[in-house]
């Protein structure tokens, strides 16, 4: 499988605008043809820019995918760190010996 071709910002947003600021709307694969860019890019990016002018719910704005990103690399470093205090515990605990009373 071929990786995904990577566009610049500045096509996406020209790509978002010339679609939203079209009256009447233009045809998606039409607008991408003439663009040089594949149809269902221009399709997902016209999905985000509604996402983030809060025109639709049915997904998650940028800043909140940003900020889901930087909370799961958070989630992953504390159980990184948590792993490494567990097994430092059960070290530590197994040379001192059994608790005495």
């Amino acid at each position: 499988m071929a990786a995904p071709k990577k566009y610049s910002d500045e096509l996406r947003a020209r790509a978002v605008r010339l679609y939203r600021e079209s009256d009447p709307k233009p045809v998606i694969r039409k607008l991408a043809e003439q663009l040089g860019v594949h149809h269902e890019a221009l399709r997902n990016w016209i999905r985000q820019d509604e996402a983030d002018c809060g025109e639709r719910a049915d997904r998650p704005t940028s800043e909140m995918v940003e900020e889901n990103k930087q909370l799961r690399k958070r989630v992953a470093d504390l159980e990184r760190v948590n792993a490494v205090l567990r097994d430092a515990s059960a070290y530590f605990a197994s040379e001192i010996g059994p608790t005495r009373r």
